[in-house]
């Protein structure tokens, strides 16, 4: 069966030892978040993720999201388990204490997203598309628009979601045909359909608050003519709430996540509001987009950690034949099959991207942070680069390695992993979509070798290769680090060398670029995640003969493991790179 325990001693050492997170607290406005806040919300979070919100994963997926009469409803124990999430305060977490939140770290928010997402994925997509519909109105509605909407969408009594998608435009927004036309009242009537809106319709919340995307009357062309709305579904009067004239016209029937509902969403002169300046819609989209998107790699790294947890505990328990070199449980049938060394590789593979992949999502948590509290402007501007450079590889990577993870754990359980009521089958469907939904993981490379990368002259790029490359010089001469540190200098070196060349070839075929781009996306990823597992090792070593021996002594083998057995994969992307787009582009479309 699966199962889950809130890696909570994991999760204080990147917070505690590896990235000093008690730093925030001398930021102005996070005062209050002290190591010892953080350590106390994590294991209030783990209570309610283990007791309330995995209890419910398997049957809301085996009872999914019903409609009738344009009415949609969650699985048993949904409404329940929100009102008690709610109750909680967890859809406050990192609002705004003006609106009734409670203004704690984003870093901390990122790790309580996680449990969500390890407990019950599906369940995580309602306050997470809240979240960012919230964040959207902050950065860029009016007062009024704010004082209106955000004080209820922080307490979870209004929930929030993002329309974007139409049945002929996905990634080119450019080509929505949902339109808005002023009214007299200083209102918009919109009217369109949009679909694929994740949680567009639910009983969990009071009101739903659409933030809609849609072209004006005099729009100009393309995604310089998108405006952003927001429309909610119900309409506050003096004669209480009246139904907006929007409805679901259906819910799709999906892969997995099935506790979430999925929705077509028409919309016929539904009233709504202006939110950030007209024909700037894009701008205001990608606040909402980025939020996703750090959110959907959350949800790869969620699941990873679930289906580590299920194998590991699978190859404990689970005897068959004996080790290799001779018996090593002589009281048993059989030895465990965590003997065997292919189911070892297998673990490993698991443990080392789903540790080495929090503390990438942690380190950029905490600079999200810095990028909005931190007194001096520069390191703000820092902060906010590296976090819009590590962006895409963060929603890309760990969605990826999230599910390859979940493919592993099947594998580690066999043909119990093929059988619905173990419950590893779920996580494999439930980890799919993130792969997919938020800009495909193929945009996303895109976006990294396309925009990230010349952004500012190469600056974004300078926040990641500059402190890495200090840190290579500094951990160079500590003969304990060595194994470690120089197999991640020499992929650092040649991750710095392929950038230079997308660069240049890019420059003059924009071909060479797109051809590299997802090659270059893992290349990245690996190299960050080495040069963070080092950092682990220099923080375990002191302590692997202390009173939590075993724990430190486990880092340094698994990040061992990857540097030996994962990193070397950054060799086979850089030949892929260097091969170009000729292999690509050649061929006739026709001989596809």
């Amino acid at each position: 069966m699966a199962t889950y325990k809130a890696p909570l001693r994991d999760y204080k050492f990147v917070l505690h030892e590896l990235f000093g997170v008690e730093e925030v607290s001398t930021w102005p406005g996070l005062e209050d978040a002290t190591p010892e806040i953080f350590d106390a919300v994590l294991e209030e979070a783990a209570k309610i993720c283990e007791d309330v919100l995995f209890p419910i994963n398997r049957s809301g997926d085996e009872e999914g999201c019903t409609f009738e009469n344009g009415v949609v409803r969650t699985p048993k124990g949904f409404k329940e388990a929100y009102d008690a999430f709610r109750a909680g305060g967890w859809t406050a977490l990192s609002a705004h204490p003006e609106y009734g939140g409670q203004g704690l770290p984003h870093v901390l928010s990122f790790l309580v997203e996680e449990m969500i997402c390890s407990a019950n994925m599906a369940f995580g997509m309602y306050p997470g598309l809240t979240g960012g519909a919230y964040n959207a109105i902050a950065a860029h509605g009016s007062d009024a628009l704010k004082q209106k909407y955000l004080p209820k969408m922080a307490s979870g009594e209004w929930a929030g979601t993002m329309n974007l998608t139409e049945p002929h435009c996905g990634t080119d927004l450019g080509l929505i045909r949902t339109k808005a036309v002023p009214a007299e009242d200083g209102s918009y009537k919109i009217t369109g359909t949009k679909i694929f809106i994740s949680a567009g319709e639910h009983d969990l919340t009071d009101n739903i608050i659409h933030l809609v995307l849609a072209k004006l009357p005099d729009a100009p062309p393309g995604v310089r003519g998108i405006s952003l709305f927001i429309v909610p579904k119900y309409l506050e009067g003096d004669g209480g709430p009246k139904r907006n004239s929007l409805a679901c016209g259906s819910i799709e029937h999906k892969m997995g996540i099935k506790a979430s509902s999925t929705c077509v969403m028409n919309f016929d002169e539904a009233t709504g509001w202006l939110c950030g300046e007209a024909h700037k819609g894009l701008k205001s989209m990608f606040t909402m987009m980025n939020t996703a998107r750090l959110g959907v790699g959350i949800q790869g790294l969620g699941v990873a950690e679930t289906s580590y947890q299920s194998a590991r505990l699978y190859a404990q328990e689970r005897v068959q034949g004996r080790a290799l070199t001779g018996t090593k449980y002589p009281d048993k049938p059989a030895d465990p099959i965590l003997v065997h060394p292919d189911v070892r590789r297998m673990l490993l593979t698991m443990k080392s991207q789903v540790e080495g992949g929090r503390a990438l999502a942690i380190w950029i948590g905490k600079e999200i942070d810095r990028s909005r509290h931190h007194p001096d402007p520069a390191e703000r501007e820092a902060a906010d680069d590296l976090v819009s450079l590590i962006t895409p590889i963060i929603k890309s990577f760990l969605s990826d390695m999230g599910s390859e993870t979940c493919n592993i754990g099947m594998q580690v359980l066999g043909g119990h992993g093929y059988i619905r009521e173990w419950g590893m089958e779920q996580l494999v469907r439930d980890a799919r979509i993130a792969q997919i939904y938020e800009g495909t993981n193929g945009i996303q490379a895109l976006d990294l070798v396309g925009r990230k990368m010349p952004m500012h002259m190469g600056r974004l790029l300078r926040r990641f290769f500059h402190p890495v490359d200090a840190y290579i010089k500094e951990a160079s001469v500590k003969p304990e680090l060595q194994e470690f540190i120089l197999p991640v200098a020499k992929a650092f070196a040649r991750l710095q060398q392929v950038t230079g060349l997308i660069a240049q070839k890019g420059m003059s075929n924009p071909d060479e670029a797109g051809a590299a781009a997802t090659e270059y996306l893992r290349f990245f990823a690996l190299v960050a995640i080495g040069y963070l597992w080092t950092r682990m090792v220099e923080v375990s070593l002191p302590k692997v003969d202390g009173d939590d021996g075993l724990f430190y002594r486990g880092k340094v083998a698994t990040a061992r493991f990857f540097i030996t057995r994962i990193l070397p994969q950054t060799n086979a992307h850089a030949a892929a790179i260097m091969a170009g787009a000729k292999p690509l582009m050649e061929m006739e479309d026709a001989a596809f």
